[in-house]
Order: structure tokens, then sequence, then C-alpha cells
């Protein structure tokens, strides 16, 4: 079912401007300060990347790592920042852009490990603002860094906010925005959304936020998201069963949308693990296990779930489970689980294509840059499909090693993180 509305802002990249003075510094190469990227949103501007690869052509270099994880890393200048688990220890990596590592800190202790290898404390991305980096684990450890690694601050934010309660590992990455970290803690002893001092992890504000979810639908497992463009800018969480947002301010809510577990056919294992994306009058909302995919508009106030006048569009089935929507020149990319990518017009919502990939399991989120899209499964295959209405498989590589972490870009190289090693690849002559 479409639901439509008469005005969204289009061109789609015409607001990515607002965000990217944010999140990017024009005076260098592209950096990927935080897991989606310096617009948050999966994009990068950058061109001559490689379009094949695999465990040994067109790889710059290969660096292992000490231990799995499904964090993606961040780049800034010539230094890149990964979280990694190294036996029961909680580090953060700082390697040069030449593969060999600078530094190792650790951050805590006690990792626990979900469903085997689904996952572990490791879950979370940094973030870096080019000065410091902020690492946030599953045992609740957050601590900020510096660039020569000299540690500034540390908390646990399961100590002072309680244990955390979730079927596999919590695995939210902070927002980091201004002189502000924004967390999401949700699970099943608490609904919490916080505001921290990035220059010493004091609260700024709590939040309390209301769901009447049950079961393992308290549980979340996405990142906050700002929304902006040239009238608001506010927070988005995405969690047990509602997306909400709150002012920047002091957390309040501004409006919530539901019908992601709709109460007639109310699935009590819906967890929401994929992220929102959100551009200028936008808000492309996910769910779960084939569920709902909404397309909001971003002026609601209140619960705006039966108001069909704050809808661009919604899909009453065909979300990602865990990958993340993209937007790109007016197209709605959704990677599914076993690799089937549904395209549909971020006008409208009326479906595109609906192809299969690579028939493995997907839980990176889709990277889009130079033309094209890339999607990563768990088995170490990305599929690179050409951007743009007309389906096309321009290479699967494979590197023979499990990745859930989504790449990361920047100055002509595509980072990849297994759960071996971190790979630099890159076109020859870069």
């Amino acid at each position: 079912m479409h639901w439509f509305a008469s005005r969204i802002y289009f061109p789609i990249r015409a607001g990515a401007i607002v965000l990217c003075l944010l999140f990017c510094d024009f005076a260098q190469a592209e950096n990927w300060p935080s897991w989606r990227g310096p617009r948050q949103d999966g994009t990068s501007l950058e061109i001559g990347l490689p379009v094949k690869w695999n465990k040994t052509e067109n790889v710059l270099w290969r660096t292992p790592l000490p231990g799995p994880a499904a964090s993606t890393p961040v780049v800034w200048g010539n230094r890149i920042f990964l979280t990694s688990v190294e036996g029961e220890a909680l580090i953060l990596l700082c390697i040069a852009t030449d593969g060999k590592i600078l530094w190792k800190r650790s951050a805590g202790t006690g990792n626990k490990k979900a469903r085997t290898d689904e996952g572990n404390f490791a879950a979370p991305s940094p973030v870096t603002d080019g000065h410091h980096v902020w690492a946030f684990f599953g045992s609740g450890d957050l601590t900020c860094f510096d660039f020569d690694g000299n540690q500034i601050w540390k908390t646990n934010l399961a100590e002072r906010y309680g244990k955390f309660n979730l079927y596999f590992v919590m695995a939210s990455t902070p927002l980091l925005l201004k002189d502000r970290l924004y967390v999401q803690l949700i699970h099943s002893d608490a609904s919490i959304v916080l505001a921290l001092q990035k220059a010493n992890g004091r609260e700024v504000w709590k939040q309390e936020r209301r769901s009447d979810a049950r079961d393992e639908c308290k549980h979340s497992y996405a990142s906050p998201v700002l929304y902006g463009d040239d009238k608001r800018k506010y927070l988005l969480i995405h969690g047990a069963d509602y997306i909400t947002a709150h002012r920047l301010e002091d957390g309040s809510e501004i409006w919530r949308c539901g019908g992601l577990n709709p109460p007639e056919s109310y699935n009590p294992s819906l967890r929401l693990v994929a992220t929102p994306v959100a551009l200028p009058g936008l808000i492309v909302v996910p769910s779960a296990k084939n569920g709902p995919v909404l397309g909001l508009k971003p002026d609601g106030s209140g619960d705006i779930t039966r108001a069909k006048d704050q809808y661009q569009w919604r899909l009453s089935q065909g979300t990602p489970d865990v990958p993340s929507p993209l937007v790109q020149n007016g197209l709605v990319y959704l990677c599914r689980e076993n690799g089937d990518l549904n395209v549909v017009d971020a006008r409208s919502g009326e479906s595109i294509y609906l192809e299969h990939t690579f028939r493995g399991r997907h839980r990176a989120s889709p990277v889009y840059a130079d033309g094209k899209i890339y999607l990563t499964a768990r088995d170490g295959v990305v599929t690179v499909v050409k951007a743009g209405r007309k389906f096309e498989i321009l290479s699967q590589n494979n590197i023979g090693e499990t990745i859930s972490a989504s790449p990361a870009i920047s100055s002509g190289i595509i980072y990849i993180r297994s759960y071996e090693a971190l790979y630099a690849i890159s076109s020859p002559g870069q």
C-alpha cells in the first residue's frame, strides 16, 4: 500500500550540504568519521574507486586484527580507528593509512558473544571529530582518547543507568554532534535517550522514552540519527516498536510513529536493528522480519501513526532486517538479509525493481560512491551494483572472510573490516 503526499524536497542530494557542514572538513579529502560516513547516510563523494578485488588483487594492504567484531572503522586524515576484542579485553585501535598499527588501548574487559559469532561487545562503531575519538562497547564502557592514544576520560553507562538486558548485545553507536554525544539505551529494563558532554562524559540531559512494546520488541540495536534541514534539526530514536523525534536542547519528544509492529499481527520477537536514514524532506524508517517501511515527512507533531498526511509513502512489507536503508539521487535502496535488493522511488515509494544479488546473509549496511552501490555479505562477498533505475551487477568480490561491518571510504580507498583483518582496497595508481 502507498500513501502519497504533495510535497518533498528534491533532488534528495540537495540537502547534503546541511549535514556535511556538521560532519565534514572540506579542507581535506573526505573523511569517514562515523559508521555511516560524513553525512550519516552511507554515501561518499569519492571517485575512482575499485570495482573488482579479491584477497590479493587491488589490495593495498591487509592488517591482521586481534579479534572479531562487527564495528565499522572510522577514518580521519591519515588515521583509522576501530574497536575490537582481544580475548576478554575490549580495545580501541589506531591504524595509519599505510596499514601500520600506531597504538592499541584497553577500554574494558569482560567480552560477551551473541549466537557464537553473531556479535560481541565490540559491535558499536567509534566516532571522531578529528581531534578525539570516542568508543562505546556492549559492556557499557564509553571512553575518549586523543589521536596520540592518551585517554581523556572513561565511564560506564551500564553502571550509571542500569545493566543492559538484551537478547543479543548492545550495538548502538553514539551520535556525535558539536559538543555532545547522543546515546540511546533501549532494552528490557530501560528505554532512555541521553545527551552527554563529549569533553568529559557528563550528563547534559536524560529523557525517558515511553513504549508499549513487549517481550523482545523492547530491545533496540539501532543508532541515533540527526534530522536536519533549513527549518529544523532534531534527534531520531528507533526502537521498541516506534520511531521518535526529540529536541536536541532537552530531549523532549516532538513526535512519534508506530505501525512498525502492527497490533493485529504483533510479533513478540520483532526487535529493531536497522537504523533509519534521514535527509531533508524525507525520513526512511525500516522495521524487521519483512515488515513495513515508512517514508515519513519531517514536520510532524504528537503521535503521527495514523496521520496519513505525515507519510510520503508506506510499504506494507519488504524492509531490511539489519542493513540500514540508503537513499541516493531520488532512489531508496533496501538490502534484504538474503541479498535481495529492493529499490523504490523516494517520492512515491513505487517499486523500481526487486532483484537478487548474492545469496548470502547480509548484515552490513549498503554504501554508495562513484555511481555504485556496495552490498556486503557475511561470508566475505561484496556485490557492486550500478546505481540507478536499471539493475546491473558490476562485480562480486570475495575475500573469503566473515564480514559484518559496513565498508568505510576515504581518499579513494575502500576499507573493509573482516573478523580477521582490516583491508585497504584501492585501484592501481591510487
